[in-house]
């Protein structure tokens, strides 16, 4: 019987947040801490010093007695080092301490890390420097408890090193351009607009005895060898279907972790492949949310060991099957609580709605090479374009109510557009429900979903900071082009309808309703000159394109070098991954299917041997019997001699009954597999490896490779 849980009071547990930090601070310093963090203002020394007493002593509290700066590298995942809260005294003791100093910064070897030339072997110096916006955390590592302090990282130079310094930037850059927009229309209150996130999370879960069998799982992340089983996601039985005891008291304790965390997991699922599921949490600010994601990849894994599984985190893990991605719902709030991508009952009176709208369109557009760019990786290589994930072609889905209405203002006439309406199902008993202005699209790279807009091709392993930082540049560019056109307008109103209309009329193309899985739309995409860009390779160049650049440069989010670095980087990734999954396909062709080959050969040689034998055997009385017997450990088979002579020692009719049953089998194959090829220094397992997959359990069987349930 599980134990009852107390989640409000567990709640954020393992946080050092709002709550924590008004109930530990001054009062003083605890205004000038949130002062801090809502203007970016420089902290004083002495808040510092405050926020890292109060900060330890909660830590060593909670049983923490390292600190560690942790960080999203360019390797695509986190990185920390350890120290201890330890300050040796002069007479042999020691206290416990962190100072303002190492709270605000770190220093690990930045020439470790990827940089893309940035950092050479010998320009080692880089520094962390806390996200004061990012809340502290315990991370629970077992018997281990260390305080993690989120923090941006950079070269000794200043180039960004990491995936949060660019986000950080790009959610300035979109915050100062929609309260430009925001000005225009009269809102004073306003002081920042916040680019918030959702990412959901697709995941598999397999048994951990069975993929240590499996060195592609192992070391690639992904099977490279195996076939089909005879059922697979044909039935579509398993999306939403009833979740196994085993994965449910996976996702139980996976929850508990993230709520100590402060992670608001929201929503779990079985997924459309088998043994594949989904978790999502509620939206929050973009680095938090970033933030978030990390950790919830990292205990993801290490929940899963506890119940004897594997996470895999591989957007294609098993052929034949769905693949998994990270949807990113992204959308812009201003400070008071306005969703400015919120189309409100009437949209198409709605003139802020329809601006963001507008320029989100002519974001998108002009700048799909970024957006694809941005959810590459070498896995992802294996989902994109097949029927689970968006095609490469980027193109928007707006549903019916908001195509037409983008279809009535590029015409300029008054018709009447698609509204909310109330539908009955047919059944008495149930009530009216209200349905929606318009439909979903799955198949729609991005889409949008009634106050927010829906990424759908980030990779599941991938960190989402790299698609988040491209789309609050984009968006911002575009307002910014139309904040300074209309602050210079005469008529504002005037220039505010026909700047929505000329932008809505130059890039309608990007709209697509359809079905984006077939050969159809990629006819019709190429008519329209949307790009369809295949592989992460093909993709990388447009990171260092001359558009890009002065677009990145234009709001201080990237550097020309920082941007070249990225590509390098990209191109190393891409380069490493490829290499390893030959290496591995080598390893086991040469190793593991070839020995299987050859134990199959000598299971049919055994086979053969012994039932000739056998029936030489059968055939004379008891003496031939005896003599067949040892016949055969003369050639090297004892095991089937003495079965051979005890079928024979008993006269005629003993002599005569065959003796080839499947002890005499067995004994052959395993006397031919120790005499014959060990010679060859081949080592034969007593059992052959398996492992169960999301498809099923793949099997060395035969000298190939079979699926079996």
């Amino acid at each position: 019987m599980s134990e009852k849980l107390n989640i409000p009071e567990m709640y954020g547990s393992y946080l050092f947040g709002d709550k924590e930090m008004r109930a530990r601070l001054p009062k003083a310093i605890y205004r000038s801490l949130r002062r801090s963090m809502a203007t970016g203002e420089e902290l004083e020394p002495v808040v510092a010093d405050a926020t890292a007493t109060a900060m330890k002593e909660w830590a060593i509290e909670m049983g923490a007695t390292h600190y560690t700066h942790w960080f999203q590298p360019l390797t695509g995942t986190t990185a920390e080092k350890h120290d201890s809260f330890i300050n040796p005294q002069g007479d042999g003791t020691v206290i416990m301490e962190l100072s303002g100093k190492e709270l605000i910064k770190g220093e690990p070897d930045a020439s470790s890390f990827p940089s893309g030339g940035i950092r050479a072997t010998f320009e080692a110096r880089g520094y962390t420097v806390w996200d004061i916006t990012s809340p502290a955390f315990i991370y629970d590592n077992g018997n281990t408890k260390t305080l993690c302090i989120p923090t941006a990282f950079c070269s000794y130079t200043g180039e960004a090193l990491d995936k949060k310094t660019p986000l950080l930037r790009s959610m300035e850059a979109i915050s100062k351009q929609a309260v430009r927009i925001c000005r225009l229309f009269g809102d004073t209150q306003t002081q920042k607009v916040i680019a918030s996130v959702g990412p959901e999370q697709e995941y598999f879960i397999v048994d951990r005895a069975t993929y240590l069998k499996r060195k592609d799982l192992i070391f690639t992340g992904r099977t490279l060898f195996g076939a089909m089983p005879p059922k697979g996601q044909e039935m579509e039985d398993h999306y939403f279907g009833a979740i196994k005891e085993r994965v449910s008291n996976y996702m139980r304790d996976l929850d508990v972790e993230l709520w100590k965390l402060g992670i608001p997991a929201k929503t779990e699922h079985n997924e459309a492949a088998p043994a594949q599921h989904e978790l999502a949490p509620i939206f929050n600010t973009a680095n938090l949310a970033t933030d978030e994601n990390m950790l919830i990849m990292n205990v993801m894994k290490k929940v899963a060991l506890r119940h004897g599984l594997v996470c895999l985190l591989h957007e294609k893990p098993f052929a034949g099957v769905n693949g998994s991605g990270k949807h990113n719902n992204w959308s812009l709030t201003t400070d008071t609580g306005r969703n400015l991508l919120a189309p409100g009952k009437q949209p198409q009176h709605n003139d802020m709605f329809l601006l963001m709208l507008a320029a989100v369109m002519k974001a998108v557009d002009e700048h799909a090479g970024l957006l694809r760019v941005s959810a590459s990786n070498p896995g992802n290589d294996h989902r994109l374009g097949g029927h689970e994930a968006p095609p490469a072609v980027i193109s928007m889905f707006l549903g019916d109510q908001l195509t037409a209405i983008v279809g009535h203002i590029i015409e300029g006439n008054a018709e009447s557009v698609p509204s909310v309406s109330n539908m009955k199902v047919g059944v008495s008993t149930l009530p009216v429900i209200r349905r929606d202005a318009g439909d979903r699209n799955r198949t729609s790279p991005f889409a949008f979903t009634g106050n927010k807009f829906e990424f759908r091709m980030p990779p599941s392993s991938g960190c989402i900071a790299d698609a988040n930082t491209v789309l609050n540049t984009i968006a911002a560019d575009a307002l910014s082009q139309f904040a300074d056109e209309l602050e210079k307008a005469e008529n504002f109103e005037e220039a505010l309808h026909a700047l929505i209309r000329r932008e809505l009329a130059a890039h309608q193309r990007i709209i697509f309703n359809g079905n984006g899985y077939t050969d159809e739309w990629l006819a019709e995409a190429a008519r329209r000159g949307l790009p369809n860009i295949r592989s992460m390779v093909d993709a990388i160049p447009e990171l260092v394109a001359p558009d890009a650049v002065a677009l990145f440069e234009r709001h201080g989010v990237y550097t020309e070098k920082e941007l070249r670095a990225r590509a390098d980087v990209s191109y190393e990734l891409y380069a490493k991954t490829v290499n390893i999954e030959a290496l591995t396909m080598i390893d086991m062709a040469g190793k593991d299917m070839r020995a299987a080959h050859a134990r199959d050969r000598a299971a049919q040689t055994g086979e053969r041997r012994a039932l000739r034998f056998a029936r030489k055997a059968g055939k004379g009385r008891g003496h031939d019997g005896r003599g067949a017997g040892q016949g055969l450990s003369r050639r090297g088979l004892p095991g089937d001699g003495r079965a051979a002579r005890a079928g024979g020692s008993s006269g005629d009719d003993r002599g005569q009954r065959p003796v080839a049953d499947a002890d005499l089998r067995r004994a052959a194959v395993q006397r031919v597999n120790r005499s014959r090829y060990a010679k060859e220094n081949h080592e034969f397992p007593e059992k052959r490896p398996s492992v169960s997959g999301a498809a099923g359990s793949v099997s060395y069987e035969r000298g190939h490779l079979c699926a079996v349930r």
